[in-house]
């Protein structure tokens, strides 16, 4: 059996160290057509910026290194031209030399990744315009930052690669602008929770201009000048484009493949394409959304990667399938670490999917040992059957392994509810005996069981402030005079008993504290009264953040309250 794949990187490099695993007798050629193989993409802006010091830590096999395990003939800057699928053979052409030849095939694998957008912009071509989607990008850009010593740049767009480049740009000391077109960055998180990524950035001295569209460049002799929309020009000495990506997929298109969303190449979950013997995998293939069922892209490593395994296992016999992606991913951004999985409130929203959710602003360990940090968790789910649909964290440790459990919970296919029963490794250096996954659980299981009801940020501008409720800030007078929300009178919770009569109790009672630990107190003992109480989700601090685009605070006590010794920007 002679497989041909089309691209070294994530999938295909996967794909054929597989199938030599599978099959130790198989010809594998494998044609890509940059100058390198399998080498760390999610890496390169940490190069940029010198976290990764060596050029060779981003390459994780060479043509030789995989031809010595593998016995795989890796031919890198060669380009596959065109696909025949009746008689199998490929197009190939030598970017080195010129020479054109045929290739012939009894599987084939399509690998080709995505291309960076790159608008048809006046300017665009300018010599001082970057995108950052190869390990030759990432040398060409680098080798202008080491030569030409920017001292400014603008990034335009606010997803991971944009992020990433403009936080490795600024710690190189240049002054960093990030433009994004929409009001928020990164689009897998809500509204909300992206708020806590604008302050964060903004706290690191990066110039965010959100809902701004670039309408054109002008290559100058002393930089770029940026044409916006509606906004003055911004003048640089260098940009990078990292509005997105798309499909690779004009081979396919002309070989007659099926294409799906966005020209993606629609594949079934073995990953076999709408023509016999030739499968796809990676940044290019349309797949299912595991929690909405849905066609989606999905442009991840871990995913590429898994499609891979399951192509080669089924072009050696098997009968491997991909079940869909959950576009599970993390970012780093300066000290934050920002996290999500499964899908937000918008794509609910526009799926017709009814949801609630809960908020909450947990340590990362128990709150009596030294170093626990803050986090802030979103955590979504369908209102009737408490299927988990999906969440997003921010905070400053501990993001990464509480988003893979939820994550995993999501895969389990639990109920929300079910967050309680998760029995989950405690000692006071990493977590506490309530984790917050488990945490979660437990307000979903109140709300399920009528213990709490809540109040939401998105109902604040839509609040009665007449007097006909009762807004109710529980957090200590320090607190309050720090900052509360309009309208709300301060009684702490520890005085509440005392003062209920200051209440009216025919009025509905909105609560808030600082993280929602004591407005629920509150909540329940006004409940327990005969008041009827909401707590606000998210606390204060969530509210603040959101409404005033203040930085989330790393300290906090056990109770909720924020330590006021720690520095907060405003």
């Amino acid at each position: 059996m002679k497989v041909v794949i089309i691209g070294g990187v994530a999938g295909g490099a996967t794909a054929a160290a597989r199938i030599r695993r599978l099959d130790e007798q198989a010809e594998i050629v494998v044609f890509e057509r940059s100058g390198f193989i399998s080498y760390a993409n999610c890496g390169l802006p940490y190069y940029i910026g010198g976290i990764i010091e060596e050029e060779n830590d981003l390459i994780l096999q060479t043509p030789e290194s995989f031809w010595r395990r593998f016995r795989v003939k890796m031919n890198v800057h060669h380009e596959v031209t065109a696909i025949h699928p009746d008689n199998k053979t490929v197009t190939v052409k030598n970017l080195e030399n010129g020479k054109i030849f045929t290739e012939s095939y009894d599987k084939l694998v399509l690998s080709p990744g995505a291309k960076p957008i790159k608008p048809g912009f006046d300017g665009i071509d300018s010599d001082k315009i970057f995108t950052l989607r190869t390990v030759e990008d990432t040398l060409r850009l680098k080798k202008y930052t080491d030569e030409h010593h920017p001292k400014s740049a603008v990034v335009v767009g606010g997803g991971f690669i944009g992020i990433e480049v403009a936080e490795n740009l600024r710690e190189l000391g240049i002054d960093v602008t990030l433009v994004e077109a929409v009001d928020q960055l990164m689009a897998p998180f809500d509204r909300d929770m992206a708020s806590f990524i604008h302050a964060e950035i903004r706290k690191n001295g990066i110039h965010l201009m959100l809902d701004t569209m670039v309408d054109g460049f002008a290559d100058i002799d002393c930089g770029v000048d940026v044409k916006l929309k509606n906004t003055p020009t911004l003048h640089t000495d260098m940009v990078v484009m990292a509005i997105g990506v798309a499909p690779e997929t004009t081979l396919a298109k002309e070989a007659g493949l099926e294409l799906g969303v966005k020209s993606s190449i629609v594949v079934n979950d073995k990953m076999e394409t709408s023509i016999p013997d030739i499968y796809a995998v990676g940044d290019a293939v349309q797949i299912k959304n595991f929690v909405t069922d849905t066609d989606t892209l999905i442009s991840l490593a871990g995913p590429a990667n898994k499609q891979g395994r399951v192509a080669a296992d089924n072009i050696c016999g098997g009968d491997s399938h991909y079940t869909g992606g959950q576009g599970s991913s993390i970012i780093k951004i300066f000290d934050m670490t920002a996290a999500t999985t499964g899908i937000n409130e918008k794509t609910a929203k526009s799926l017709g999917i009814t949801t609630d959710k809960v908020i909450l602003s947990p340590m990362s360990h128990a709150g009596y040992y030294p170093g626990g940090k803050m986090m802030t968790m979103k955590v979504l789910f369908e209102k009737e059957s408490y299927r988990i649909l999906g969440a997003q964290i921010v905070g400053f440790d501990g993001v990464d392994k509480r988003i893979d459990v939820l994550a995993t919970a999501i895969r389990a296919d639990m109920k929300a509810y079910e967050l309680t029963e998760l029995d989950l490794a405690y000692a006071p250096p990493f977590s506490s005996a309530k984790d917050p996954v488990n945490m979660a659980g437990y307000i979903i299981e109140n709300m399920k069981n009528g213990i709490v009801k809540q109040w939401y940020y998105e109902e604040d501008e839509t609040l009665p402030r007449d007097g006909s409720v009762t807004l109710l800030d529980t957090r200590t007078p320090m607190e309050y005079s720090m900052g509360h929300a309009k309208g709300f009178i301060n009684i702490p919770v520890d005085e509440l008993r005392e003062r209920i009569d200051e209440l009216d109790k025919s009025k509905p009672v909105y609560v808030i504290c600082q993280s929602g630990l004591r407005s629920y107190i509150a909540s329940r003992i006004l409940m327990g009264n005969g008041f009827d109480a909401y707590n606000f989700a998210g606390g204060f601090r969530f509210y603040d953040t959101v409404h005033n685009d203040k930085a989330l605070n790393k300290k906090a006590t056990p109770c909720g309250m924020d330590n006021w010794n720690e520095k907060i920007w405003i």
